[in-house]
């Protein structure tokens, strides 16, 4: 249960400040503990089905009652603009809780055993580590082409390159660990890994651009809120998701 504990504390802390960011900017009024009650709901859902601890859509029937109160909740709320409320409302839903709650799927459901397996896991946090830090260093000291200078300044795509290519190195490393896949799959989870974790950054600093905020949080003093920490995760478990599923199809067949 160490998993489900660690995990769905870093959901409702995410969700929790995500939806502290849109009341803070005036941009909705979201009922935060309605919300984050359905990400708890949907998350433990994922766990369960992926787990193999509940094989039957019913542990969704929750979630479902939670989607049907939230519209319902709207005709007394008696807001001006009801439609934006439930826009952001599943907005969190949709970019913090659905990619964390397919965390299950990296550890339970792709080998389909329904054991805990650590390996994708694993491999999905060193990857990103790996590229983050060394995206960081080559981007410094080589950086002068910008990515995408209107949404973050300072990416380069020196620094991209940089962080892609150690990223690689590091997937052929794993393989020598970890024989679930071959070593061009695991290359193929680090590039995915690597666009996605990318993009997820950039979406991060986009919605903080636009909520005119520095950091999404003051949780870790000094490096900001938990989902300036997770961004590129919560982009890249859906495309991991997409990639092994696909993967596993052409590889088996």
């Amino acid at each position: 249960y160490s998993f489900l504990i660690v995990f769905l504390l870093i959901t409702l802390l995410a969700l929790h400040e995500f939806y502290g960011l849109l009341n803070k900017a005036g941009k909705a009024s979201i009922n935060t503990n309605l919300n984050i009650l359905g990400g708890i709901v949907f998350f433990i859902a994922f766990y369960l089905y992926f787990s193999s601890t509940i094989r039957s859509f019913i542990i969704f029937v929750p979630y479902v009652i939670y989607i049907l109160i939230v519209f319902i909740s709207e005709l007394y709320a008696k807001r001006e603009d009801p439609i934006r409320s439930l826009a952001y409302s599943f907005l969190g839903q949709v970019y913090v809780v659905f990619p964390l709650s397919l965390l299950s799927y990296l550890a339970f459901g792709y080998e389909s055993s329904g054991g805990y397996h650590h390996a994708m896991l694993l491999a999905l946090f060193i990857f990103i580590w790996v590229n983050d830090s060394f995206a960081y260093l080559t981007g410094s000291m080589f950086g002068k082409h910008r990515m995408f200078e209107r949404i973050s300044p300072k990416k380069s795509w020196e620094g991209f390159a940089g962080g892609a290519v150690f990223a690689i190195i590091a997937s052929v490393i794993y393989s020598t660990f970890y024989t679930q896949m071959p070593v061009w799959g695991w290359i193929g989870f680090a590039l995915t890994m690597i666009i996605f974790g990318t993009l997820g950054d950039l979406i991060e600093s986009l919605f903080k651009r636009t909520l005119q905020v520095k950091d999404s949080g003051s949780l870790l003093p000094g490096h900001g809120g938990i989902l300036d920490r997770i961004d590129s995760v919560i982009f890249a478990i859906p495309a991991q998701f997409v990639f092994l599923e696909i993967f596993s199809y052409f590889y088996q067949h």
